[in-house]
């Protein structure tokens, strides 16, 4: 019998998504739990698996073509169907509030599964090269054809170190940006071209104009004197090392944000569309704005509040790893009450972020800079400064709730073992 595999639901709000390429193709035979296709949600890439064992028999999309959520995606010819089965793909179908829990439940099963747990043998059969959605994307970019690639890694794996040694004729013939472009390549270059806005970039467009339209941002900006607590973040570098940790600032700055919002409870808050209700939010979820090949994500920290410094530190670490290889479930991108946007990563000072709706502040960290400051004394001493600018949303937040509540969070950081007396 022919069952219509049904996308599921893959984040919240999300409609639909784009076909970025397929793992199979009409005809071929599959096997629950295979990889079938890579998808460009409004948050990351997304592997989709099968949950049925059978033979392909129509593809309703085409590569770069926008699939929507809870219509089918392919349809498969299978032996014979579990009750169970042929329940979700009717109820899947379907538009009603049952077909929302379906698909969430098919999510668990078919969404962002790492692709170490398809089993190799079967990959190696299908003649698809093993590699994580992350690397597809960018041999894609380049023109490579994955299947052309020796990889390197565990059972084959491409690694995105391979790309760069793929085969010389595949270079040549598509103009690999992994190579410097020859003299026909620079001349296409020259001229003017278009192609359309879609996946995360087309989403960022849409949020960061529709904040700016309904939000009156404002930004406040201050300097701090980190000089201390980059001594205590030496001190504890190689302990956290040994604990597989790599530590960086931005757990500080995120265990002192957390021990000033209790006192400040109008930053870790949202407003509705209308602005006429205020909701005060229990639980502090730390947005991390993060740089990666699929563009700009922001994954956030659940329960910062309830974290020890280390379990903060691994947790970042972890969820940058994730946001790079884009394999972010769609919940930890989910339910932020705040960001940090670290800009100093990449060399600036300053900036005016633009707030990550519905929240109502947002603080990008500037560069951290070894410059001259006057002590208590009046002597000049070598001081590691940072500049930080905050917006916030001027429709709740004034200028002096975001000074007073700039500075408390400054105090923590300027002398980081005021943090001992407020840590639970």
């Amino acid at each position: 019998m022919k069952i219509d595999f049904i996308l599921p639901d893959i984040g919240e709000g999300i409609i639909e998504c784009e076909l970025v390429d397929w793992h199979i193709q009409e005809g071929m035979q599959i096997v629950e739990d295979q990889s079938v296709a890579d998808v460009m949600t409004d948050k990351a890439l997304v592997e989709i698996t099968s949950m049925y064992t059978g033979r392909i028999s129509k593809l309703y999309y085409a590569k770069g073509e926008i699939a929507k959520v809870h219509q089918p995606l392919f349809e498969i010819e299978v032996a014979s169907a579990t009750p169970a089965q042929e329940q979700a793909t009717d109820e899947l179908a379907a538009t009603d509030a049952a077909s929302q829990d379906l698909a969430e439940e098919q999510q668990a099963e078919s969404v962002n599964r790492a692709s170490d747990s398809a089993p190799c043998p079967l990959l190696a059969q299908s003649g698809k090269a093993i590699a994580s959605p992350a690397v597809r994307r960018l041999a894609r970019e380049c023109n490579i054809e994955l299947s052309q690639v020796a990889g390197s890694g565990k059972n084959g794996r491409v690694m995105k170190e391979d790309l760069s040694a793929a085969p010389s004729q595949t270079a040549a013939s598509h103009s690999l940006s992994l190579v410097p472009p020859s003299d026909k390549t620079a001349a296409s270059m020259s001229s003017d071209r278009s192609e359309p806005i879609k996946g995360i970039r087309a989403v960022m467009a849409k949020q960061m104009t529709q904040a700016v339209q309904q939000i009156p941002h404002f930004t406040y900006m201050e300097e701090l004197d980190l000089t201390r607590l980059d001594a205590l973040r030496i001190e504890l570098k190689a302990e956290f090392a040994a604990h597989g940790a790599k530590l960086s600032m931005l757990p500080f700055f995120m265990k002192a944000l957390a021990l000033t919002l209790p006192h400040f409870p109008l930053l870790n808050s949202r407003v509705n569309e209308t602005c006429s209700e205020l909701t005060y939010l229990s639980e502090i979820n730390i947005g991390m704005a993060a740089d990666t090949p699929l563009g700009l994500l922001v994954p956030n920290v659940k329960g910062v509040q309830h974290l020890s410094l280390l379990e903060l530190s691994l947790e970042i670490n972890r969820l940058a790893s994730a946001a790079r290889e884009g394999k972010l479930a769609p919940n930890e991108m989910k339910g932020g009450t705040i960001t940090l946007s670290n800009i100093g990563a990449l060399g600036g000072t300053v900036a005016t972020p633009i707030i990550n709706q519905p929240e109502v502040a947002i603080v990008a960290l500037g560069r951290m800079q070894t410059l001259p400051r006057f002590n208590a004394d009046g002597q000049v001493e070598a001081r590691k400064i940072i500049q930080v600018s905050w917006s916030g949303d001027h429709r709740i937040i004034d200028g002096a709730t975001m000074a007073r509540f700039c500075n408390h969070w400054k105090a923590y950081l300027e002398n980081p073992l005021t943090m001992l007396t407020q840590l639970r």
